[in-house]
């Protein structure tokens, strides 16, 4: 995506909606986020530290919050609190691939981080979605990986949850309808952030899959959010249960 992409020339208009982002503090979340405010919603973003302030970065347009999604109590706090919801984006998420995934104790952690805690807020937020008179309908969009369909040896417990999350988005699309709400996912490839720092300096890492990548680039977070802002627009009204892979075509490679 070049850089002098705006979403007011793409004619994303969100100035009705209220839009929840977790882990919107840096990163994939933060590239999302950021292009939410922009359309003009009104955007809320969670972080597991106290003050946006103490991340780096423009916060400015966002209420920010304190959510340690592991915690149930927190879960169903914000949700309570929250006086109005159109679109909820579980982005936050992460691996244990550097503390060993394979411990099973690890497993269970990535699973609960990256799949139990995304339902376990859609859930706590089902009730204000279904209120949303948003065009189109209330939206929840997860976030799925490369790992959801490639096997990768370092993560277990995070491939296993991210492949959970693309059946659970099917499922929660079939049920939740009948409340006019659509469930849907991305699937990102290798995107440029501070995690992939140190991805894309190791030639030994990065250059067999910008090799493999069609589009023969890194994504970028805006590549990302605008998938993710048409998947909650009315342009996608009649879409649900799915899964986008915004990859540079790298999943589609025999």
């Amino acid at each position: 995506m070049s850089s002098n992409t705006t979403w007011s020339n793409l004619k994303f208009d969100y100035r009705d909606a209220h839009v929840l982002v977790t882990g919107g503090s840096n990163g994939i979340g933060a590239g999302i986020a950021a292009a939410y405010r922009d359309a003009g919603a009104q955007v809320i973003i969670t972080g597991t530290r106290p003050r946006a302030a103490d991340y780096e970065g423009d916060f400015s347009g966002y209420r920010y919050l304190q959510l340690e999604l592991a915690d149930s109590e927190q879960i169903k706090a914000l949700a309570d609190a929250l006086p109005r919801l159109d679109i909820l984006v579980n982005n936050a998420g992460c691996n244990f691939a550097a503390q060993d995934e394979s411990n099973p104790a690890m497993f269970d952690k990535s699973v609960q981080a990256n799949l139990l805690s995304p339902y376990h807020l859609a859930h706590a937020c089902r009730d204000k979605l279904a209120r949303s008179t948003l065009p189109g309908g209330a939206s929840v969009i997860g976030m799925a990986s490369m790992t959801s369909y490639f096997g990768v040896e370092s993560v277990p417990g995070y491939g296993a949850a991210k492949a959970g999350i693309v059946q659970m988005t099917k499922t929660l699309a079939v049920a939740w309808a009948r409340d006019n709400i659509r469930v849907n996912a991305v699937a990102p490839g290798f995107i440029r952030s501070n995690m992939m720092q140190h991805f894309e300096a190791t030639p030994a890492m990065h250059d067999p899959v910008l090799a493999r990548t069609p589009m023969k680039r890194m994504g970028d977070p805006r590549d990302i959010a605008g998938a993710v802002l048409f998947l909650t627009s009315a342009a996608a009204g009649f879409i649900t249960g799915q899964t986008l892979p915004v990859d540079g075509g790298y999943s589609v490679v025999g």
